[in-house]
């Protein structure tokens, strides 16, 4: 069910040629631009009809609006099952417990007497969030949008969600539950592609954002890719991984039942485990078969995406190479079950979020440890992080300086104007004083 790659023996190999060895999905968004181009300038230059063409065309169902009635939105928590509101309350508590304490404060640096340096953090203006629709629904994604930035400060909060035929055409209702659970009462009914390009461009309903964020397919992350530079972006999502670096210690049981819980989201979601241990290696692809066959999305998702080339356990001589090859590999969500773990997770750098020991599972992650569940994908966890209140939130420096300070540094910056062969950055400094300008009389 499962593939193996045995990096046991000889030295492993430095950067890209370590990356290479490991099992990765196919993922090209490059390819899948040129299919998002249309759509995207469709809804550029038709606003919202063709996000209502789109709709019918990708999603099954006409809409007579794209904006979510409010109506719609109290209607849905009204009917909410009630422990599935505990859990997404409690879920938002825990949130906005960690997320408030990222919130960055002014700082200023006094460089010399006279002269200083402020950095003060403000919100971006207004934010698109998307939760994906699809295969599954995804309330706990509204939460992990929508509480870094309101603990941000963004004034302006809107989220649109795939359109759904079995709920005539709004989107699921437990994620319009949780937008009204959170405050959130700009929703639309747009999913992918459609969904980025009617917060880049805006509509006839829906403003322009200055920024998306936010999970999804291959369709989401090619048109965040065609709008870089006009919007920001959080990242281009791929499929979601879980690594799960293990030792002799760690239970196959919650190995296994580890790796089918990412496996169970797509069949291009990648689910491997790191070992030096061969026994622990069996006992896990022993304990797949009867978990997989008693899961719910085996042949649809679980078992191509276990099979998939992006899948594997990875043997190694030991925890010190294991480390090696996780920090290449740069996982979305990455266990450590090994003897000592928090010590082993402390070396981990490449790594979307860390789960330490048998009793953090991913599951939790996503739903209730606190933490933020949309992660650096690919192997992007090397120079990105998950979303946070910082995502939200750009630093800007305010320099105030006297004209004694200005004059005591004057000359530094007039020489290093000149040996970039910018004499008038210079001239603006002799301006000031009674240094002759170049050109004046």
């Amino acid at each position: 069910m499962i593939s193996r790659i045995d990096l046991r023996g000889d030295a492993l190999p430095e950067g890209p040629a370590l990356r290479d060895l490991l099992p990765r999905a196919d993922f090209d968004v490059a390819a899948a631009l040129e299919k998002v181009r249309p759509i995207c300038e469709a809804v550029h230059h038709r606003g919202d009809a063709a996000l209502i063409d789109f709709a019918e065309k990708f999603d099954g169902v006409r809409l007579d609006q794209v904006r979510v009635p409010a109506a719609a939105l109290d209607r849905a928590l009204e009917e909410l099952d009630p422990a599935v509101r505990a859990a997404l309350e409690e879920s938002i508590r825990r949130a906005r417990l960690v997320h408030r304490e990222q919130r960055r404060g002014t700082h200023t640096t006094q460089v010399v007497p006279g002269g200083s340096v402020t950095e003060k953090w403000v919100p971006v203006d207004r934010v698109g969030l998307y939760a994906p629709g699809g295969r599954s629904v995804y309330p706990s994604s509204v939460i992990m949008n929508v509480v870094p930035a309101q603990e941000a400060g963004v004034a302006s909060i809107a989220l649109a969600s795939p359109a759904q035929a079995e709920f005539d055409g709004l989107p699921h209702p437990t994620i319009l539950a949780a937008c009204a659970l959170l405050g959130v009462h700009e929703v639309y009914a747009a999913g992918g592609a459609t969904a980025v390009a009617m917060f880049a461009y805006g509509t006839e309903s829906c403003p322009p954002a200055n920024m998306v964020t936010g999970p999804g397919n291959i369709w989401v992350a090619a048109a965040k890719r065609y709008f870089t530079g006009r919007i920001g972006i959080d990242a281009e999502a791929g499929p979601t991984e879980i690594a799960v670096l293990a030792d002799d210690t760690a239970d196959p049981v919650h190995v296994a039942s580890d790796l089918i819980s990412q496996a169970e989201h797509d069949p291009l979601a990648a689910a491997v485990l790191v070992t030096d241990s061969v026994a622990l290696a069996d006992a896990v692809a022993k304990e797949l078969e009867p978990q997989v066959a008693a899961s719910k999305h085996v042949e649809d998702r679980i078992r191509p995406a276990l099979a998939g080339r992006q899948s594997a356990i990875v043997l190694v001589d030991g925890v010190e190479e294991g480390l090696r090859v996780v920090d290449a590999y740069g996982a979305e969500h990455l266990e450590i079950q090994t003897a000592d773990a928090a010590a082993v997770a402390d070396r981990v750098r490449n790594a979307g979020a860390i789960f330490i020991g048998p009793w953090a599972p991913v599951s939790l992650g996503d739903y209730a440890a606190g933490s933020n569940h949309v992660l650096p994908t690919g192997g992007c966890a090397c120079h990105s992080s998950g979303l946070s209140v910082q995502s939200f939130l750009r630093g800007i420096h305010i320099v105030d300086y006297t004209k004694d300070a200005l004059a005591d540094v004057a000359h530094h910056v007039v020489t290093l104007a000149e040996a970039e062969d910018l004499p008038a950055h210079g001239a603006a400094i002799k301006a000031r004083f009674d240094w002759k300008v170049p050109g004046s009389k």
